[in-house]
């Protein structure tokens, strides 16, 4: 009789681990809690000025020499503009809502650290050219998060962050996608106080518009580069710009630079994105800063945030195949230090893949495929079904859209 109910003990005890294992997060879930985990040993360490002392740095093989503090303004900046939407939604007592409220607060604490002299947590603002690269960060989260990151900080710090912007126009900007940083940070200054530079403004977001090579990409400076930084910073932040420059499309264009084509090239790079992730829920591995991981997906995260999701592509199998590669990337320990910090490499401790800029600051680009969270959980992004992306429903050998050439000429998809 004992042996009987020891047995029965260990069968309660087995089918209670497995109903645990069985019990299925939503894609949601997924996704917040990854976000939460890459965030929260920098927002936490940052809101207490504890970040520079803290955080495990890991420098490229092959560095080049930089100040290694650099690092720090790239951590903050980059996760910021990627979970700014996030942090935007209201407080609710759900799990969730109560980790977005304290990544918030800890944020919120952050932002004043970064540019307060007496703290140990204050940035590199001066003496390094990289600064504008991640400043532009910092001016893009308050630009996708400005009621809930820009207005409750305090008059001291917002002059502060004026200051420290103003002062970038020392940098002269590099002939490439760089002219965007220039861009993002006027742009921010424009909307925070009025005083953004017009000529900078409307010099750099003509000549990007320029470098428009067709069929949603745009070159990277006067030769085109085979690469991901249109999805790391050329299509998002040029839409970005131009939208808050027109006001959100109540001026046609600002500059020469056309609201609603803009975002439709930004659609039809979004429609390539979602076609380059395969049915395993991977992406093509080409091109420097690949180490940006998931980064490679804003474009698409940012048009399902903005609910502007290209003609064809449903909410369903964008979430679903953005889920299948963070998933695929983020659901172990591979990709995280010992501390908890992303580590360098693509898809686990991988050094040798890291350019002579890279540090693991650098990485926290990856939170920029989560735009969506932005997107309250009622949305029809998180409620709709989930269904097959289109590399899924071809390698299936399923009905799947056939793929159609942007003209720009015609303003409108080549269907021949």
């Amino acid at each position: 009789m004992k042996r009987i109910s020891i047995i029965l003990f260990f069968l309660t005890i087995s089918f209670s681990v497995m109903a645990k294992k069985n019990i299925q997060q939503t894609d949601r879930q997924v996704w917040a809690d990854i976000v939460y985990r890459m965030s929260e040993p920098v927002l936490h360490n940052m809101s207490e000025g504890t970040l520079q002392k803290n955080m495990l740095l890991e420098l490229s093989p092959t560095w080049d020499g930089r100040d290694k503090r650099v690092s720090y303004m790239e951590c903050f900046g980059r996760l910021m503009a990627g979970i700014a939407p996030w942090l935007s939604l209201p407080d609710d007592k759900t799990t969730e809502g109560v980790q977005r409220k304290q990544l918030r607060e800890w944020a919120l604490k952050s932002y004043a650290n970064a540019v307060d002299p007496n703290s140990g947590d204050c940035l590199l603002w001066t003496e390094n050219f990289q600064t504008l690269v991640d400043a532009a960060y910092l001016a893009e989260s308050f630009l996708r998060g400005y009621e809930a990151l820009w207005e409750p900080l305090d008059e001291v710090t917002k002059q502060r962050y004026i200051n420290n912007f103003t002062a970038l126009r020392r940098i002269n900007p590099l002939y490439t996608n760089w002219l965007l940083f220039t861009a993002t940070v006027e742009t921010f200054l424009q909307k925070a106080n009025g005083s953004g530079d017009t000529y900078r403004l409307s010099s750099t977001l003509r000549k990007i518009n320029e470098w428009y090579v067709g069929d949603g990409w745009y070159s990277d400076g006067v030769s085109f580069t085979f690469d991901y930084y249109n999805s790391f910073v050329i299509q998002p932040m040029y839409v970005e710009c131009v939208s808050e420059l027109t006001q959100h499309g109540k001026q046609k264009d600002y500059a020469g630079c056309s609201y609603p084509i803009a975002w439709k090239r930004l659609q039809r790079f979004g429609a390539i994105i979602e076609r380059l992730i395969s049915p395993e829920g991977t992406f093509p591995v080409f091109g420097r800063s690949i180490t940006y991981r998931t980064a490679v997906l804003q474009p698409l995260a940012m048009l399902a945030w903005h609910d502007r999701l290209p003609e064809g592509l449903s909410h369903g199998q964008v979430r679903s195949a953005i889920t299948a590669v963070v998933k695929r990337m983020f659901s172990d320990n591979r990709n995280f230090n010992k501390v908890g910090f992303l580590t360098l490499g693509f898809n686990s401790s991988q050094p040798a893949t890291a350019n002579v800029y890279t540090d693991n600051g650098s990485l926290y680009m990856a939170s920029l495929a989560f735009l969506p969270l932005g997107l309250p959980a009622n949305h029809p992004f998180w409620t709709s079904p989930k269904e097959s992306w289109t590399s899924k429903k071809a390698w299936d050998g399923e009905l799947f859209p056939k793929d159609h050439t942007y003209n720009e000429k015609l303003n409108a998809l080549n269907y021949q």
